[in-house]
C-alpha cells in the first residue's frame, strides 16, 4: 500500500521560506512523476509543482513560479518543496502525490492523499 506522509509545514511570515517534505512508500519512487498540490480553505486543490522521475525536469504553476523549487531524493523515496518568499496567498494545507503525467493539463494524482501539512504565512 501506498504512503505518502508529508511535514514541515508551520506558521510564518511574509517574505519566509519552508521547506516541505513528502516521503513515500509502497512505490518503486523512482518509476513516478511526483508533484505537489495545494488547498486553501474553500478552494479546490490546486497543483503547483511537477518534477520528472528522470533529470529532475520540473515545472510550476504561475502562482509560484520563480519562488518554489520542487526537487528530489530517489535514493531516500522523498520528495521536497523548497518556498521562498513565502505570500499570505501561499497560505495553504500542502499534499505530494505521484501524477499521471508531466504538465498540468488532464494530470491526475494517482494515489490517495496523505495528511498534508498546514502552511500559514502570516504577519
Amino acid at each position: 500500500q501506498v504512503q505518502l506522509v508529508e511535514s514541515g509545514g508551520g506558521l510564518v511570515q511574509p517574505g519566509e521560506s519552508l521547506r516541505l517534505s513528502c516521503v513515500t512508500s509502497g512505490l518503486i519512487f523512482s518509476d513516478y512523476i511526483m508533484s505537489w498540490y495545494r488547498q486553501a480553505p474553500g478552494k479546490e486543490r490546486e497543483l503547483v509543482a511537477v518534477i520528472s522521475n528522470h533529470r529532475d525536469n520540473a515545472i510550476y504553476s504561475e502562482s509560484v513560479k520563480g519562488r518554489f523549487t520542487i526537487f528530489r531524493d530517489n535514493a531516500e523515496n522523498t520528495v521536497y518543496l523548497q518556498m521562498n518568499s513565502l505570500k499570505s496567498d501561499d497560505t495553504a494545507e500542502y499534499y505530494c502525490n505521484a501524477v499521471t503525467g508531466y504538465g498540468f493539463k488532464s494530470v491526475r494524482p494517482r494515489f490517495s492523499w496523505g495528511q498534508g501539512t498546514q502552511v500559514t504565512v502570516s504577519s
